[in-house]
């Protein structure tokens, strides 16, 4: 195995890409061989990526009562999770929390909404975040708003809006397991529209809902094919009252390796490690970056609290590497 890793790194190195059976083979990895790919994943990231941690922050700007029953999710209305909920806040509260993220160095900061899609009342509030976030700080503009129809991304773009946050949540073959009332087909859609209108796309998955190491082949080389910008990787954190209560969440080698698989399929995007790191990694935190990833969400998540900002840059620090400056943009 450790021959063949080294084989296919070179292949990926000199941009040659990988075929889906490869990857496949990969995600076979098993003792040893698991660093022999997580040492590859980094010779990777250090190629196309360079040493600069890309950081994001988000604000739950709209909590609870979502009407979609995805399995994993506090926030679902089909279950009894113990979260606040509460209405679209102002628009001078994202401003306010705009500037927290700033403070945490993070480059880019969305506004997060629960629910299938928001109305013309709350795209007009939001609308007006992103115009005072755009005009008092620097950081890139993003949401994740649910669906989309393509006059509404037109207006989010003229506001102000960056990029548009949707994840593909898993495979289009594992999807119908984590939810009912709406289509991967769906998803796939909110993507395009996105792109159509301009924006970058940041869409990924969560990881550790059953899914097979080849459904999450499946789901890289789905986001490789719609040419997203940033891919988000999330590890479930079992929240009490949801149908993923009692499932075991990823060990932190299968986690480190899901990165690494990743990072051989999509050798130049921005990989950033988001929810459950902390909880699943532990003390392996600091080898998600050795692993082939490039960014991470700072701050608190949407129902459950992260790290310390404080922590975490210093954790980038002593691994001498350091924060993305907010004035360098992504423009792949």
């Amino acid at each position: 195995m450790r021959d063949f890793i080294e084989e296919i790194c070179g292949k990926v190195l000199e941009e040659k890409g990988i075929k889906k059976e490869e990857a496949l083979r990969l995600s076979r990895a098993e003792g040893g061989d698991i660093f022999s790919l997580l040492e590859a994943a980094n010779r990777i990231r250090e190629k196309f990526r360079g040493d600069e941690v890309d950081l994001c922050a988000v604000v739950n700007a709209k909590s609870g009562d979502c009407s979609e029953d995805c399995i994993f999710c506090s926030q679902s209305a089909h279950h009894r999770a113990n979260i606040e909920r509460f209405p679209l806040v102002s628009a001078e509260e994202m401003l306010g929390a705009a500037k927290k993220a700033e403070k945490m160095e993070a480059a880019e900061f969305g506004i997060v909404t629960s629910g299938r899609g928001i109305n013309d009342r709350e795209a007009a509030v939001i609308g007006e975040g992103l115009r005072l976030i755009g005009e008092k700080l620097s950081l890139r503009r993003c949401a994740s708003l649910g669906t989309l129809s393509p006059g509404r991304a037109r207006l989010l773009k003229e506001s102000g809006l960056q990029r548009y946050h949707h994840n593909l949540e898993s495979s289009e073959s594992f999807f119908p397991q984590i939810c009912t009332t709406h289509s991967f087909r769906e998803r796939l859609e909110t993507v395009r529209v996105a792109k159509e209108a301009g924006l970058e796309v940041c869409s990924g998955g969560i990881f550790g809902l059953g899914e097979t190491p080849g459904q999450r082949v499946e789901l890289a080389f789905t986001l490789k094919e719609l040419r997203v910008d940033s891919i988000p990787l999330n590890f479930l954190h079992p929240i009490p009252d949801t149908p993923c209560e009692k499932r075991l969440p990823p060990v932190p080698l299968d986690i480190l390796k899901t990165v690494a698989l990743f990072r051989f399929v999509l050798p130049g995007k921005d990989i950033k490690v988001c929810g459950g790191r902390e909880r699943n990694l532990r003390s392996l935190q600091p080898l998600l970056f050795l692993a082939g990833a490039n960014g991470m969400l700072i701050g608190n998540y949407l129902t459950t609290s992260g790290q310390t900002p404080e922590a975490d840059l210093q954790m980038i620090k002593d691994l001498g590497l350091r924060v993305r400056p907010r004035e360098i943009r992504n423009h792949e």
